[in-house]
């Protein structure tokens, strides 16, 4: 990380060299990836970050329990999001296999926005695809593994809103840190290959026109 950041906690920094960029980080994101490498190769990122959760204000834990959400597979804790800033933080804190539930997280899916990750704890196998996809985009057809790797602590990794994967097993106790960027699309997909279903998802938050359509 550039010595102008320096100083600063592990969030503050990274939070600091995204927002300097010289560029809408949306549309390069592979250049964040790049960044966010060199961060997360700090050797004390996990104690970091357990000190900044461990100095949160009452006020400001009630706020990371209100932003945070439970998926089938992990709880999602988001750790920052300011709504001038292009990016968000979050930390997902794998359940154990034995309590994930069919959907979402573990289908093969996009999303709608770009990310990068590292494993802080445990390890997870990441399966990539290929998806073809059907008229205007809003379904999948069907798809083709392309590659499947078992990512151990350390790995860091970068995925775009247009690209398909599954993560369909994690290790007891995988926590793993997020930079998001904003979202690209209005909605993401996922598809079941066993079953060949494809859902299209649409954030609630957008659909309060819909709402008063349908009343």
């Amino acid at each position: 990380m550039l010595a102008e950041f320096t100083g600063l906690s592990a969030l503050e920094e990274l939070a600091a060299r995204v927002k300097r960029a010289e560029f809408p980080v949306v549309d390069h994101w592979t250049e964040v990836g790049s960044w966010f490498r060199e961060w997360a190769s700090r050797p004390d990122l996990r104690k970091e970050l357990r000190a900044y959760i461990d100095g949160l204000t009452p006020q400001e834990a009630t706020w990371v329990i209100a932003h945070s959400r439970e998926t089938t597979t992990h709880f999602a804790w988001c750790l920052r999001d300011e709504s001038d800033e292009p990016f968000t933080f979050w930390l997902h804190e794998y359940k154990p296999l034995t309590d994930w539930r069919a959907g979402y997280a573990d289908s093969v899916h996009n999303h709608r926005y770009h990310f990068c990750t590292t494993i802080l704890s445990g390890a997870y196998l990441h399966e990539r695809f290929d998806a073809r996809l059907g008229l205007g985009g809003r379904t999948i057809v069907a798809t083709e593994l392309t590659n499947r790797t078992q990512c151990a602590e350390g790995t860091t990794g970068t995925l775009l809103a247009h690209e398909f994967h599954r993560i369909p097993r994690a290790a007891e106790g995988t926590m793993t840190f997020l930079v998001k960027s904003r979202a690209v699309t209005p909605w993401s997909l996922s598809y079941d290959p066993d079953t060949g279903i494809s859902h299209r998802h649409v954030p609630v938050e957008d659909r309060l026109e819909d709402l008063t359509n349908n009343l």
